[in-house]
């Protein structure tokens, strides 16, 4: 009978105010609430099992405990009236009230709740329903289904939510699945768009990949499942590339090759640009001989491969190879139509990384034809140093200005004469000298009257005529140097060369215009904006920053670094590390990262302790400043070889430069290889001090990460 009257109480709120007006308008607490239902019921054993079961806050309305007090059937009936309407607030309350009194609802409940939270667009619904999620999988209260994970993954990275969304995906990681590879390629399409999110996403696809090679040595029915396809890799490598990640970059990189994933033309150009970024020039000319034999259709979309090659070439003050590649960026590509019939353009070429002679060394599989016409990266690139115009490639005045100074650096002048002459031959058949008088103006614009005075010779010597106006621009610079004897000397090369000139009109032109003047162009015309700005304007900005250029030799030392690191010999890596100090040439974060990894990867754990020392004496002078790339691979570094104050002193150095730590990825790396480590020693049987220190450290270690 007390049951029954209580249901009738707390479901009829007219009933309980009609009969207790006195008592429960308003209960204060509790213990009113207790002390009303034992008065009510006479102090029935069954009231105080109902009141353990209410949980009332201060001042609670009436409607408030009616609802409180509300039977099983009726909550899960709200709760499935709230989802039914759309009314996810409401619903949410309702849950965490079903929860507290009667625990989980059915999985069917639960599922159909998390799955209106994830299509919700607000980020608050879409945290309830991460959170949710994690509290059904902490609590194992049963299975959820993979696509209900899917569907908060992608909703979580489309709002910028990457840290919950890749904990979703890591989570079916860990489970020996992943979302359909569209979703997949969706999840990182969304993430990769911020720096935070373009770590998360390296991270977790170096950790798929790990899964996959890791399914395929098992000889796994369920490897392919896990394998990544080459639109992932390229959404990755880009954002590397965007957000200054190179160095995990060239890791994603070799990833390609590990997993059999096969490089595309997008692939090649953003492989091109981390190998710039690195210096890596020997890797990029490998993919030369593979590019350079495409069609005319291809030539604008590997603009961007010259680009960075070129680049590399002068980083490494290779003035020749420059130059013979601005001569060659167009040879050969008319023997090759789109439709080549000998040419099979879905057959993958190899592409070895490191040392081409090292048995186990790793190859990447491109294919230089296969472009995606749906992907969605975007060409883009800098184009300071080559151009497309008119399906040709030509040099930009900035290169130009780049190989006119190292020449001129060089003491190879005739050699510059040859190139201009090889590329007027190249890419102007119709006999336009224009590129050769701008070289000329350039010359003089800076006072090298000479060197503009040799070039005219060659050019002469060659057969090659120049028009009048070089002549008159180099006529005029003597006259207003007062150089007389070299005026003359040009004179007779005019009358020689059967070129009439208004010598009077020269004289006085030469007393009113600056030093700079010759033609009114200093660049092929101006309507077919190839050439901006002037080249007279790139050759002044080219001799100032010549002076502050990063030294050749450092590229230099580096790829000798890189290359022994490869081929695991670090003894030799070692010695031009030790000669790079003794040169007195500060090492660059590139060299502490070759280093590094070769260290890793003969897991040589100390040895990086001892090169962490040394970035840190570096780094307090203020000569050397490391990313967060680094720090990542010198804390699993440390991590794996058991070194945790230097995991805790690395951690510290990141959240000192505010850079985000990924404690998922560390987290994973320390339950993988130190479980069961101190889990019963306690500090006080230590049994001496290092072990003791070592210990706290482990212990700050697990706390940092969330490790119980």
């Amino acid at each position: 009978m007390a049951i029954k009257l209580t249901r009738k109480v707390f479901v009829n709120p007219c009933f309980l105010s009609y009969n207790s007006s006195r008592f429960l308008v308003r209960l204060s607490s509790d213990h009113d609430t207790r002390f009303f239902l034992s008065k009510f019921f006479g102090g029935n054993q069954e009231s105080g099992v109902i009141c353990r079961h209410l949980s009332f806050s201060p001042a609670t309305s009436l409607e408030r405990l009616s609802w409180e007090g509300s039977s099983h059937t009726v909550l899960l009936t709200k709760l499935e009236n709230a989802l039914k309407d759309l009314k996810l607030d409401e619903a949410w309350e309702t849950f965490n009230d079903f929860i507290r009194l009667y625990g989980f609802p059915n999985h069917l409940l639960v599922s159909r709740f998390i799955t209106q939270l994830s299509y919700s667009s607000s980020p608050c619904s879409l945290q309830k329903a991460y959170d949710l999620v994690m509290l059904v999988l902490k609590e194992k209260s049963y299975h959820l289904r993979p696509d209900i994970l899917v569907k908060l993954a992608l909703s979580l990275s489309r709002a910028q939510m990457p840290i919950p969304s890749s904990t979703i995906l890591r989570l079916m990681l860990e489970k020996g699945m992943l979302p359909p590879m569209n979703v997949l390629q969706l999840s990182f399409l969304h993430m990769v768009k911020t720096e935070v999110g373009a770590c998360i996403a390296s991270n977790l696809l170096i950790q798929i990949c790990d899964n996959y090679v890791r399914f395929c040595s098992g000889k796994s029915p369920c490897a392919n499942l896990l394998k990544p396809d080459t639109v992932i890799f390229n959404l990755v490598l880009d954002a590397c590339v965007r957000f200054g990640s190179s160095l995990k970059g060239q890791q994603i990189i070799e990833l390609m090759s590990q997993t059999g994933v096969v490089a595309d033309a997008h692939s090649i150009i953003i492989i091109a640009q981390i190998h710039e970024i690195n210096g890596q020039r020997d890797e990029l000319k490998k993919f030369k001989d593979h590019v350079a034999p495409l069609p005319v259709a291809f030539v604008s979309h590997y603009r961007q491969f010259y680009e960075c090659l070129l680049s590399l070439h002068f980083k490494f003050d290779d003035i020749d190879a420059a130059a013979e590649l601005l001569l060659d960026m167009n040879r050969s590509r008319g023997s090759h139509p789109v439709d080549d019939p000998g040419r099979d353009f879905q057959k993958p070429h190899f592409v070895p990384i490191g040392s081409q002679n090292l048995r186990n060394g790793l190859k990447i599989q491109i294919m230089p034809e296969l472009i995606h016409k749906d992907s969605a990266l975007k060409e883009e690139g800098k184009s300071d140093l080559v151009l497309f115009r008119d399906k040709k490639l030509l040099p930009s005045n900035r290169a130009l200005s780049k190989l006119i100074n190292g020449y001129k650096r060089h003491g190879k002048m005739d050699e510059l004469s040859k190139f201009l002459l090889g590329l007027k031959k190249e890419l102007y058949s119709s006999g336009e000298s224009s590129v050769i008088c701008d070289v000329i103006d350039a010359c003089i614009s800076l006072g090298w009257v000479e060197i503009a005075h040799d070039i005219l010779d060659d050019m002469e010597f060659s057969g090659d005529s120049l028009d009048s106006s070089a002549y008159m621009a180099l006529l005029s610079a003597y006259y207003k140097r007062n150089m007389s004897r070299e005026a003359n000397v040009l004179l007779k090369q005019v009358r020689k060369a059967g070129l009439v000139i208004n010598l009077a009109n020269n004289i006085v032109l030469s007393k009113n215009v600056p030093s700079n003047v010759g033609r009114s162009s200093l660049s092929i015309k101006e309507a077919s904006s190839i050439y901006q700005p002037s080249l007279s304007k790139c050759l002044v900005e080219e001799v100032s920053d010549a002076e502050k250029a990063v030294s050749h030799i450092i590229y230099e030392l580096n790829s000798s670094i890189y290359f022994f690191s490869k081929a695991k010999m670090m003894g030799d890596a070692l010695n031009i590390y030790r000669r790079m100090q003794e040169m007195k040439i500060q090492p660059t974060e590139h060299t502490f990262m070759y280093l590094v990894c070769g260290y890793s990867s003969l897991e040589m754990y100390r040895d990086v302790t001892i090169l962490w020392g040394d970035m840190k004496r570096i780094m307090e002078t203020g000569s050397l400043t490391l990313s967060s790339d680094l720090y990542e691979f010198l804390l699993l570094n440390f991590l794996r070889g058991g070194y945790f104050e230097r995991v805790m002193e690395v951690i510290d150095y990141m959240n000192k430069c505010n850079m985000y730590v990924d404690k998922w990825m560390h987290k994973s790396e320390y339950l993988k290889i130190h479980k069961n480590l101190y889990r019963s020693l306690k500090a006080s049987k230590a049994r001496t001090e290092a072990q003791g220190k070592r210990f706290e450290y482990v212990k700050a270690f697990k706390k940092w990460a969330g490790i119980n």
